[in-house]
């Protein structure tokens, strides 16, 4: 054989390898190691505890809830694996203590992320209004260097927004995108065959040119979101719908902007943001926290999965197989992430 018949055997062969680990991999996980996971998720929600940042009076205390990256549900495996970032079931499990928790009579939501998923961003709303519906306790915005799309989305309910100078938000609105390396992959000789029960089955194909209806039917997904991130941001800036659409065309806003078109109140660090609810609730010697994992506990799992998996290295790549969703979502994001 040729010098690329060998090569071609070759790539063959590796994309059989990587297929039977992955799927090796995937049984595993899906199996008897899915209880594992159950089981250290449960654990790990309930080892929730608290790190005061100010200290005060414990029966009225001021809870500092952090968004901080991307906002997406990556599940229980990469918690498990001692990845980082933004953990959205944690996050939710924060707003429901905060909720119930009688000793906290205010929140300061501090936000630092791109925006993310829009069912995720939904999720983290329906509970922040539940707050303000239930129990009426201020929610405060503190707005950190960047504050955009989804990360606006969740602030929109906030009874004021605080943001900085340098502040990036805005980009309100939606987003879906897709690879095409059809043209690549032709010019290679790599061939896709697709068996699919509907003409639509492969919408967003990697492998294929959009067809316009596909186009149009999408497009139809898209502005129905946006009309619902229209209405949110309205509602909860007391702003008409007219006023929204002005500045929610995708451009990104600077902190003096941000303002200027009513999306935040007023400039304020952190401590800023805390000051001014305390003043606002007439709680003064309040104690401020935030809710925290015990890391410990987090550290010992994680050890013990690498030692499951093997080493730090192949645990990552594995882990970025399984948990990353290679389908298309439409998202309230900004950038490339």
């Amino acid at each position: 054989m040729n010098v690329k018949r060998w090569v071609a055997l070759g790539i063959a062969t590796l994309l059989v390898a990587v297929s039977i680990i992955v799927n090796s991999v995937s049984a595993a996980f899906s199996t008897d190691f899915s209880s594992w996971l159950d089981d250290y998720e449960a654990t790990l929600m309930n080892s929730m505890t608290t790190s005061v940042i100010e200290p005060g009076d414990v029966t009225d205390r001021i809870a500092v809830l952090r968004v901080e990256g991307v906002i997406q549900d990556t599940g229980s495996a990469s918690s498990l694996l001692g990845t980082t970032g933004y953990n959205h079931g944690f996050f939710l499990a924060q707003l429901e203590e905060a909720k119930n928790d009688p000793s906290v009579k205010g929140i300061v939501l501090s936000v630092d992320s791109p925006g993310g998923g829009v069912v995720e961003s939904a999720e983290i709303y329906k509970e922040l209004m539940k707050i303000k519906d239930e129990t009426e306790k201020p929610i405060y915005v503190s707005m950190g260097g960047m504050a955009a799309s989804g990360g606006y989305y969740i602030s929109a309910p906030a009874d004021k927004i605080f943001v900085m100078r340098e502040t990036m938000t805005g980009s309100l609105g939606v987003i879906l995108q897709s690879i095409n390396y059809g043209e690549l992959a032709e010019r290679y000789g790599v061939d896709f065959v697709t068996i699919k029960t509907g003409p639509y089955k492969d919408i967003l194909s990697p492998t294929r040119e959009m067809l316009p209806e596909e186009e149009e039917m999408l497009q139809e997904m898209i502005n129905d979101s946006y009309e619902e991130f229209v209405r949110i941001i309205a509602e909860g800036r007391n702003m008409t719908e007219e006023e929204v659409r002005a500045v929610a065309d995708g451009r990104i806003l600077n902190g003096r902007q941000a303002i200027e078109a009513n999306l935040a109140d007023d400039y304020g660090f952190e401590e800023d943001v805390i000051a001014a609810l305390k003043e606002d609730l007439d709680i003064p010697n309040a104690e401020v926290f935030e809710f925290t994992q015990d890391q410990s506990l987090s550290s010992l799992f994680g050890v013990k999965a690498r030692s499951f998996l093997g080493l730090d290295i192949e645990t990552q790549l594995i882990s970025k197989l399984i948990t990353d969703n290679q389908a298309p979502r439409m998202m309230y994001l900004y950038g490339e992430q």
